[in-house]
């Protein structure tokens, strides 16, 4: 199934290949499928080509995380949110923040 849907998709960005929601369409289903170094290929290039594409940021950020480069990680957090606070996302401000005080240690409960 996973496969059948990364062909089309591959099929898909052929036919546009300028298309951000089909690179991240094909990232997602390359971290699907642990393919994290394609992934992180689609991702970087969204962040570089398309900086408004808001859904990028989490989950470049969260890739990252995944292979332990918390740093970038960090910074892309930041940038989504100056990107979602930019597009008046609201959503995905909060969800961006949320990571970002995950990632920064500021996720602490009250005792």
């Amino acid at each position: 199934m996973q496969s059948t849907r990364l062909q089309k998709l591959l099929e898909f960005y052929s036919n546009e290949p300028n298309d951000p929601f089909l690179k991240y369409a094909l990232a997602t289903e390359y971290i699907a499928i642990n393919d994290f170094s394609t992934a992180l290929i689609y991702f970087e290039d969204l962040i570089l080509n398309h900086k408004d594409y808001v859904g990028t940021y989490y989950h470049l950020g969260k890739l990252y995380e995944k292979l332990n480069r918390k740093d970038d990680a960090v910074k892309i957090y930041q940038q989504g949110m100056q990107t979602a606070r930019a597009a008046r996302d609201n959503h995905a401000f909060a969800e961006l923040q949320t990571v970002y005080n995950s990632a920064m240690g500021l996720d602490y409960e009250d005792e």
